[in-house]
């Protein structure tokens, strides 16, 4: 099973403060255990909300609005794409995230779809052109 595992922002975070050398030596050789467990797929940090923006969308109309946004505990920091037997497995793996300051965080897994997830609306051609679709993007 593939899962997205979302890494909360915190306030220091959503501030810009960058990671000090010990966390981002911490988190290479996390990120290295899972490459070497042969689960990692991709990982990549996210700059602060401050720097983004976000599009609404009601009916046809959409409305852009730029970050920063409030609710700092809502908002993504980072995330990791792992390939996993089950979701105790993912869990496994969270739970020997460092946490080098000892701060509150929060790590959230999710499932992500796959193709035989969406039953018989996704047809034959659909699937051929999503496998089509994954094939370009992964060469």
């Amino acid at each position: 099973m593939k899962v997205m595992v979302l890494i909360r922002a915190t306030e220091d975070m959503e501030n810009g403060v960058m990671p000090s050398e010990q966390v981002l030596t911490e988190m290479t050789a996390f990120n290295e255990k899972l490459v070497n467990a042969g689960i990692m797929i991709g990982g990549e940090g996210l700059h602060p909300s401050a720097k983004g923006a976000r599009v609404k969308f009601e009916g046809k109309k959409t409305t852009v609005v730029d970050g920063p946004f409030a609710e700092t505990k809502e908002l993504i920091a980072g995330y990791w794409i792992w390939q996993v037997e089950s979701m105790q497995e993912a869990i496994d793996w969270v739970r020997q995230v460092p946490n080098p300051h000892g701060e509150h965080s929060e790590i959230e897994i999710r499932q992500v779809f796959s193709p035989e997830d969406f039953g018989d609306e996704f047809t034959e051609e659909a699937r051929a052109k999503d496998a089509e679709l994954r094939a370009r993007t992964e060469g």
